[in-house]
C-alpha cells in the first residue's frame, strides 16, 4: 500500500497498520489482503463480487475489519457482503470506504451488506465514509444495509460521513423479532454542492422489540440533505427516531418521517429539528478570541462528535 492508501485506512478505520485477526482490505474492486482466524472466517463469494463473514456461536470480544479503498477514476465498484453472526456471539465490525482519485469523471462504491443475527447475538457495526482528492471528480457512495435480527439480538450501527463525498444514497432495512434491539447513530456533513440522502425502514415484528435512530447532520453552502424514515410497529414494541440538522445560508434539509402502528401496544415517536447555529454560541466563542469561521467550525465539530 502507498501513502494515500494508508491515509485512507487511517481515516475510515483508524488503522495505522494491517491488524491481526480477521481482515479483508478491498482496493479498486480486488481484495489486496485477507485473513481469518478460528472464530471469524472470511469466505469469498463464488458467483458474485463479495465475501461471507461467519462468526462462530459464543465468540466474545472479537473484531473484524473490512475497509474499501478506491483510487481508480471512472470506476464503479459493486460488492455484496453477508454476515452470519452465531448465537450468543459478540463482535465489532469496522467497515467503510475511502476514495482518493487524481482525475477522471467519477469514482463510485456501492456496498450491499446483509446481516443475519442469531438468537442473543450482539453486533457493533461502524461504517465511515471519507473522500478526498480533486473536486471535479465525483465521489459517490451508496451503502445498503439489510439486518435480520432473531430473538434477543442487539445491533448497534454507527454511520459517519464527514467529508468529501459528492453524492450518497444510504439505505437501511431491518426486521426485528422478540426482544431484539436496534440502535442507529448517524453523523453527516455536506459542503459545496454535495447531496446526501438517508432512508430507514424498520419492521418491529417481535414483542418487546425496539429501535432508536439518532441522526445529526450539518449542511453547508449549497448542499442538500434528505432524511426519510419508516418505522412500522407490528407488535408490542417501541420506536424512536430523532433527526436534528444545522444548516447555513443556501443549504437545504428535508426530513420526512413516517410511523405506522399496526398494534395497539406499539409506541412510536418521531422528532425533527432543523435550524441554524445559535447566534449566542457564536458570540460567546468570538469573545474568547475566535473568528466567526473558527467559532462555526468548533460548534460543528462538537455537534457531530
Amino acid at each position: 500500500m502507498d501513502k494515500i492508501d494508508k491515509e485512507l485506512l487511517r481515516q475510515i478505520a483508524d488503522l495505522h497498520e494491517i491488524p491481526t485477526g480477521t481482515v479483508n482490505i478491498r482496493k479498486d474492486g480486488q481484495a489486496i489482503h485477507t485473513s481469518s482466524d478460528s472464530d471469524i472466517t472470511i469466505v469469498p463469494k463464488k458467483n458474485k463480487s463479495g465475501i461471507d463473514i461467519i462468526v462462530k456461536a459464543g465468540v466474545k470480544n472479537k473484531s473484524c475489519h473490512i475497509p474499501v479503498l478506491l483510487t481508480k477514476a471512472d470506476f464503479t465498484d459493486l460488492v455484496y457482503n453477508d454476515f452470519y453472526i452465531g448465537e450468543d456471539a459478540e463482535v465489532t465490525i469496522i467497515a467503510g470506504c475511502g476514495i482518493n482519485c487524481g482525475g477522471g469523471k467519477k469514482s463510485e462504491h456501492d456496498g450491499i451488506h446483509s446481516f443475519h443475527l442469531a438468537k442473543n447475538a450482539k453486533v457493533t457495526y461502524v461504517e465511515k465514509h471519507f473522500a478526498t482528492g480533486k473536486e471535479e471528480v465525483e465521489k459517490v457512495l451508496n451503502p445498503t444495509t439489510k439486518i435480520k435480527m432473531k430473538e434477543g439480538s442487539v445491533f448497534e450501527m454507527q454511520s459517519l460521513q464527514l467529508g468529501g463525498v459528492t453524492y450518497s444514497d444510504r439505505k437501511t432495512y431491518a426486521t426485528l423479532e422478540d426482544d431484539a434491539h436496534l440502535i442507529i447513530k448517524e453523523n453527516i456533513l455536506t459542503t459545496g454542492s454535495q447531496y446526501a440522502k438517508t432512508f430507514f425502514k424498520v419492521n418491529l415484528n417481535g414483542k418487546g422489540s425496539s429501535v432508536n435512530v439518532i441522526s445529526r447532520s450539518v449542511a453547508q453552502d449549497s448542499s442538500v440533505q434528505e432524511f426519510l424514515s419508516n418505522v412500522i410497529g407490528n407488535n408490542e414494541c417501541f420506536g424512536h427516531v430523532e433527526c436534528d440538522a444545522i444548516m447555513t445560508e443556501g443549504a437545504k434539509v428535508v426530513s420526512t418521517p413516517k410511523i405506522v402502528a399496526n398494534d395497539v401496544n406499539a409506541s412510536l415517536v418521531h422528532e425533527a429539528a432543523i435550524g441554524k447555529i445559535a447566534g449566542e454560541q457564536l458570540v460567546k466563542l468570538m469573545t474568547m478570541g475566535l473568528t466567526k469561521e473558527q467559532a462555526e467550525e468548533m460548534i460543528i465539530k462538537g455537534y457531530l462528535k
